[in-house]
């Protein structure tokens, strides 16, 4: 488990840096911002949910290869149930963004910017 706290802390901090340029060169008007913004939160949350979905198909080849190991299959079970939690999380929070994207009216990726200067 803490390998994987450790690749995830570590694949979020280059996530964050390798998006903070968009972030910073964002159009000065909040709905270009928030689209930005959207896009930005697509990309990352797409790419935990690739994370996830590879450490519950770790905690399957875990469990299915234990051979009858008592300890090997626990922790086989607990990855793919973590896996689970990890995905259901994910969906949430792609959901929770596009909700609040839609209430606020900027959904539509196709909303002009404005002029950059």
């Amino acid at each position: 488990m803490k390998k994987f706290e450790k690749i995830f802390e570590n694949s979020a901090i280059v996530a964050m840096t390798l998006f903070m340029p968009f972030v910073a060169l964002a159009a000065s008007d909040v709905t270009g911002t928030i689209t930005q913004l959207k896009t930005i939160l697509n990309a990352v949350i797409g790419l935990l949910f690739v994370l996830v979905t590879l450490y519950f198909v770790w905690g399957v080849v875990g469990y299915v290869g234990a051979s009858g190991d008592s300890e090997k299959l626990k922790q086989g079970k607990d990855h793919m149930i973590w896996g689970i939690i990890g995905m259901a999380v994910m969906a949430g929070a792609w959901g929770l963004v596009n909700i609040l994207l839609n209430t606020f009216g900027v959904g539509n990726a196709n909303i002009p910017s404005g002029p950059r200067f």
